[in-house]
């Protein structure tokens, strides 16, 4: 094959031909993670010439999440450990848990990192600091996306369709719950768009499709805490002791289940993520609709995207959103 041209070389990285001259001849001057994109290019497309010692073999993707103790985020950080170890060894993932409450801690990591970073992949919540240190990442060129949750719109998004997830759990339960009452949602807060978009969806599909005496009474926040969580449902079950049905659309499922066990009567139950928690009450009949967003599938898709965008491959890969599936009882 012919040698390839600083020209291409500079196409695939998204740099202009003086920087690939730059970094192919060790002059410097280049930040790293420019430089490691170069280097990337120039070894996909088989540069024949010796590559900078100081690039080589080093091309590092930053993962960024919160809640290492979610069933959720537990399962996609392992998830990109897994891809990460069948990966070429030019190519390293660093998975970073960062305290979600403290959004100044957040922005510093996203600015500063502690490593050259080629490429940057998060899941954080939407606040103030950490969208300002996100939009200054792009600004400079660094490749970002963004899974599970959207903080800013200019970056690249993997994850599920969260408004058809909020549309299809209120499907289920104006189908399937038996006796009329109160419906109420339960999320994190309103510091993610995930929630925001499944709450939306939710509501708007028993808005649209009234009848069978169930009324939409209320959405409560207990921000994925297990304490905070029971205490918001004790409360919900308080004031609505007609409760019908009841649609978590974030995390602490655990605590929520444990709590509906305790209460005479069947709540019906739509919630998000497979674990052992929601497997056990599926089969106890605590629980009867789980829509699992299958975190391996986006750590996947956020990889294989983030690989075309640092130049190692070539193929396009399309991101539509990742599907989720429906588990009940009768297919665990």
């Amino acid at each position: 094959m012919p040698k390839p041209t600083l020209a291409q070389i500079a196409a695939r990285a998204g740099v202009g031909t003086a920087t690939v001259e730059r970094v192919l001849n060790g002059r410097g001057g280049v930040r790293p993670a420019t430089a490691a994109r170069v280097v990337a290019a120039a070894r996909a497309l088989d540069w024949p010439g010796r590559l900078p010692e100081a690039h080589r073999g080093i091309l590092r993707i930053e993962v960024i999440l919160v809640r290492p103790e979610a069933s959720f985020f537990s399962r996609l950080a392992r998830a990109f450990r897994r891809i990460a170890a069948s990966l070429d060894a030019a190519v390293q993932v660093h998975v970073t848990f960062v305290d979600e409450a403290d959004g100044r801690a957040i922005a510093q990591r996203i600015a500063r990192p502690e490593f050259p970073r080629a490429g940057l992949v998060v899941a954080v919540p939407g606040l103030p600091e950490v969208r300002e240190a996100l939009a200054g990442r792009l600004a400079a060129g660094e490749p970002v996306l963004q899974v599970v949750t959207r903080v800013v719109p200019e970056a690249g998004f993997v994850g599920i369709d969260n408004y058809a997830a909020g549309r299809t759990a209120a499907h289920f339960l104006a189908r399937m719950c038996v006796r009329p009452g109160a419906v109420v949602a339960l999320c994190h807060s309103h510091v993610y768009e995930v929630h925001r978009e499944r709450l939306r969806g939710f509501s708007d599909y028993l808005s649209q499709h009234p009848g069978r005496g169930l009324r939409f009474a209320h959405v409560a926040f207990g921000e994925d805490d297990r304490d905070l969580s029971a205490r918001r449902l004790r409360e919900v079950l308080r004031l609505w002791p007609d409760l019908a049905g009841l649609y978590n659309a974030g995390g602490a499922n655990s605590t929520v289940l444990e709590t509906l066990a305790r209460r005479p009567g069947h709540v019906f139950f739509v919630g998000h993520e497979l674990s052992p928690a929601t497997e056990a009450a599926l089969r106890s009949g605590v629980a009867d609709i789980v829509l699992d967003q299958m975190p391996e599938a986006q750590a996947r898709r956020s990889i294989d995207l983030m690989l075309a965008r640092i130049g190692l491959t070539s193929e396009p890969v399309e991101n539509p959103p990742i599907r989720f599936t429906t588990i009940t009882a009768e297919n665990i």
